[in-house]
């Protein structure tokens, strides 16, 4: 699967931008989704995810309560909805795609399809 991410931008803290990722292919529902982000200097991190099967999701505690991560198998679209944000979201974001929900939540960076990231940054 092939996956292009958009929406990325600068915002003020406080303020919301939504995530999209676009897959190519008839297997997305297939699919666990999730999105992954990387500040500078700083190693790429889990942020949210949603299983293929019955939509379960899993955040990071850094951002529950704030950011929902939905998808639309008829669009083969994930989205990330980024409400409250503040200066230290500020990192390049990625989607991610994996066979495997474990996969996707704990596995090894080559274990998931990777889109190219979208810069958010959220200023003070």
């Amino acid at each position: 699967v092939q996956l292009q991410a958009s929406g990325g931008g600068l915002v003020r803290a406080g303020g919301s931008l939504r995530l999209s990722c676009a897959a190519s292919g008839h297997t997305f529902s297939r699919y666990a989704m999730g999105w992954f982000r990387q500040a500078p200097g700083k190693e790429r991190e889990f942020v949210a995810g949603i299983s293929s099967t019955d939509g379960s999701t899993d955040y990071a505690d850094s951002v529950k309560g704030r950011f929902t991560i939905s998808r639309d198998n008829a669009k083969n679209t994930v989205y990330l909805q980024m409400n409250s944000l503040k200066p230290e979201d500020t990192a390049v974001y990625y989607c991610a795609a994996s066979w495997s929900w474990y996969s996707m939540r704990y596995g090894l960076d080559s274990d998931r399809n990777w889109g190219q990231g979208t810069q958010v940054t959220v200023s003070s």
